[in-house]
């Protein structure tokens, strides 16, 4: 069974038309394209040929259009993994990190990443963390383990 895009009222067609003329090439250009291809009654492997994308993509941007409409041709933001921190969080971690242990008041002149760990959830910086994901801050952000404290990385 052949595969169209639904009909569009005259205020789609311009819209998509000026879309069109600004995004040219880019992905959303190649997606307006697809649709006003498609709604040519173009097949989706001639469409596929024309725009240089897979007939599965083809395919998936005309369902999208068919269901949301020129909102479906936008990109959405992919799930993904969420960060886990946010930049002053990764800044604190260091500054912390950098920081003698005695000048705050502890018990200790060194870290491990384990009393970093309790320290950042102490103060409020992070409400949780693991050991690993301190050490890949840490690493990150430039500093090195050395001589039981973490100190920038020689260049």
């Amino acid at each position: 069974m052949a595969l169209y895009a639904r009909s569009l009222r005259p205020d789609e067609l311009t819209r998509l038309e000026t879309l069109l003329r600004t995004e040219g090439a880019s992905e959303l250009g190649k997606r307006v394209s697809i649709i006003l291809l498609s709604t040519r009654h173009m097949g989706v492997q001639e469409i596929s040929m024309a725009v240089g994308l897979h007939p599965i993509n083809v395919r998936k941007w005309v369902h999208r259009f068919n269901q949301k409409g020129i909102d479906g041709l936008y990109p959405r933001r992919s799930p993904g993994r969420p960060r886990l921190f946010d930049e002053k969080q990764r800044q604190e971690i260091i500054r912390l990190a950098q920081t003698s242990p005695n000048t705050l008041g502890l018990s200790f002149s060194s870290w491990s990443l384990q009393r970093l760990r309790s320290q950042l959830i102490q103060r409020g910086i992070v409400p949780e963390i693991s050991a690993e994901a301190i050490r890949q801050e840490l690493l990150k952000g430039g500093l090195v383990f050395e001589e039981r404290h973490w100190v920038p990385r020689p260049i």
